[in-house]
């Protein structure tokens, strides 16, 4: 493609937009690495359960965007307090070797996946047009922007900020902090950990289905999806593993990247893009741009 500002502008919006909803699942993956020293890979599989929440509220039982939505990021942070519960808890409480944790997260995103496929199929589905306006904005200089691409950038501004003021405002964001420095420490000063891992799940879940809503809508829906978040761990190893700033950062880097390449060299070198840059970044700063010490992750 050739060279134009107007070109430019517009894989920028359009990497502003992508990034923007990787930040939404990278933050959700640094949330439990900050607490469990662990990436939690069946971080996907709960986006995948928001969506096909989402779709089934809108579709089948004929819920208006609001109410489903909703539901979706209930069922999706219900689910990852079960994963943890069910899944996670009896490891933890027989070793401390997070190394467990990590390959039991493959198998229940496995899992996961597996059970779209044999309940409603590998089929490809698509939310219906109108779950998002589907108008389109005509900028300065021929840049256009989807009215979808304006809801997803503006959604994940509004939940990563609601996340900060939870983090910095409340008693339980103050507990969070204080158990990524030292949970055992936050344990006996009178924290209930049990309950606060749970927590973080939930906000992690949640974060995980607004992801998959808008990657519905800009990909379609399948059981597969979920595979997509590889892409934001890569942006939160950028961005620094545990530092939830950084999970925000990398992700814009990593969608720019994204959409640089596809507009001007090749959309088949987009990939290959990715994981250089993930190859480099451990090369040359292998914390991340925002890598922390682990007692000072947030």
């Amino acid at each position: 493609m050739q060279f134009t500002i107007s070109t430019l502008f517009q894989q920028i919006i359009n990497g502003l937009s992508l990034g923007s909803v990787y930040a939404l699942i990278a933050v959700g993956y640094s949330l439990v690495y900050s607490i469990l020293l662990f990436s939690n890979f069946a971080h996907g599989g709960f986006l995948v359960v928001g969506g096909y929440a989402c779709y089934y509220l809108l579709t089948q039982w004929g819920y208006g965007v609001v109410i489903s939505m909703t539901g979706a990021l209930l069922a999706s942070g219900i689910t990852a307090v079960l994963t943890e519960f069910s899944a996670y808890k009896p490891i933890r409480e027989r070793t401390p070797i997070t190394l467990y944790l990590l390959i039991a997260s493959m198998g229940v995103n496995i899992i996961i996946e597996n059970l779209f496929v044999v309940t409603v199929g590998g089929r490809v589905k698509a939310l219906p047009q109108n779950t998002f306006p589907t108008g389109v904005f005509n900028l300065a200089g021929g840049v256009t922007m989807s009215a979808s691409d304006i809801i997803s950038l503006v959604t994940a501004v509004v939940f990563l900020g609601l996340l900060q003021l939870f983090l910095s405002k409340t008693r339980w964001g103050l507990a969070i902090r204080a158990a990524a420095c030292d949970i055992r420490t936050a344990g006996l000063m009178g924290i209930n950990v049990a309950f606060l891992i749970s927590l973080v799940f939930f906000v992690a879940g949640i974060l995980a289905a607004v992801g998959g809503i808008f990657l519905s809508v800009r990909y379609s829906l399948y059981p597969q999806l979920g595979s997509i978040t590889t892409k934001a761990f890569i942006a939160a190893v950028i961005g620094g593993l545990g530092s939830l700033p950084g999970a925000v950062v990398g992700s814009l880097i990593l969608g720019l990247a994204e959409m640089l390449t596809a507009g001007f060299i090749s959309s088949q070198m987009r990939d290959l893009v990715v994981y250089s840059l993930l190859v480099i970044m451990l090369l040359i700063r292998p914390a991340g741009f925002f890598g922390k010490k682990i007692n000072d992750k947030i």
